[in-house]
């Protein structure tokens, strides 16, 4: 049993979180996440409507007793979703633990916390972290430059920026990004976090949403098949490598603005790629993980499995090469 200040902060027996995906993360995952002794995370702008929010977070209730969270991202958009209503969703759920994103989440930060809620901000930089403690936040997550979706504009690598904000943060800090097995928790456990954040690897799980067909491509490919788009923009995004992101990364270098490629990323195809099974017809997101990745497991046995392997390899090898050394030292 692998016990630290974040498992101690949400309640869960595993030091091992489902990150908020965009149609990912839906009752099933979630349940299976929770069940396994996870953190499962219900992504609430998934969902059309706060209403529909509140019956995705009962139908998970239904499906499992332990406890689970809401990832809520705010993004600049032309049309903001109503993020306010959102919030009172998540509040009047009863929900206990919230994963925020994106920008300047102050105002939610404070409601959250007003109703005893315990708030993980995920950040790509050492800076924005900083800036999330002094929010008040009560964990980060450190999300480096192998990550699926959005790593930032620094490109810093997890090895660097792990350790760089567990040098400077006080509070629990989770790892995310190239997280998929046990040698990544104990990595992630010898540079300063308490815990790694996971979202490739639970996709590619029986419990996933999304269609066998997909997971079998992030099975079948290895850590080069993701393109990172939006570089021009400053947006920068991390996705499985496919026509459509090839198209849009040559459009790029050609000097397209995004409304000439917005067609071909919009979100609505993305759905599509995980409801029909064709991974060649959208942007869908993706990490290098991807290279880790070689079968589609249950939540329960992907957990068990992680936590054997960080268990053995913390008591057998590393205790081994301690012991080795010790005798040395003493002949």
């Amino acid at each position: 049993m692998i016990k630290t200040r974040f498992t101690e902060l949400v309640g869960v027996e595993h030091p091992i979180v489902q990150g908020g995906m965009q149609w990912v993360g839906r009752a099933e995952l979630v349940a299976g996440v929770a069940n396994a002794g996870a953190l499962g995370l219900i992504t609430a702008l998934t969902q059309p409507t706060p209403e529909d929010l509140t019956k995705e977070i009962a139908r998970t209730r239904e499906m499992t007793d332990k406890p689970f969270g809401v990832n809520l991202t705010i993004l600049p958009t032309i049309k903001p979703p109503p993020y306010a209503e959102y919030r009172q969703a998540i509040i009047e759920a009863g929900i206990t633990v919230v994963e925020t994103a994106g920008n300047k989440p102050q105002e939610h930060v404070d409601e959250f916390r007003k109703h005893g809620i315990k708030v993980i901000h995920k950040c790509t930089s050492v800076r924005h972290a900083l800036s999330a403690e002094r929010m008040g936040v009560d964990a980060i997550s450190i999300d480096g430059f192998e990550c699926a979706g959005h790593p930032g504009e620094d490109d810093t690598p997890g090895l660097i920026l792990i350790p760089a904000a567990a040098n400077k943060i006080k509070i629990p800090m989770i790892a995310s990004g190239g997280f998929g097995d046990g040698r990544g928790l104990v990595a992630a456990l010898a540079l300063g976090a308490e815990g790694i954040n996971m979202g490739t690897r639970f996709m590619c799980t029986k419990e996933s949403p999304i269609h066998q067909l997909v997971k079998e491509r992030i099975v079948a490919n290895d850590e080069r098949a993701t393109d990172l788009i939006f570089r021009t923009m400053r947006n920068t995004s991390r996705v499985a490598k496919n026509a459509v992101s090839q198209q849009v990364v040559a459009m790029e270098k050609e000097g397209a603005t995004f409304e000439q490629i917005k067609d071909l990323v919009a979100g609505a195809r993305g759905k599509l790629v995980y409801s029909t099974g064709d991974s060649e017809d959208g942007i869908w997101s993706a990490g290098q993980v991807q290279g880790l990745i070689n079968d589609i497991p249950s939540c329960q046995e992907l957990v068990s499995r992680i936590m054997h392997e960080a268990e053995t390899i913390i008591r057998s090898r590393l205790d081994a090469m301690l012991s080795g050394a010790q005798r040395q030292a003493a002949e």
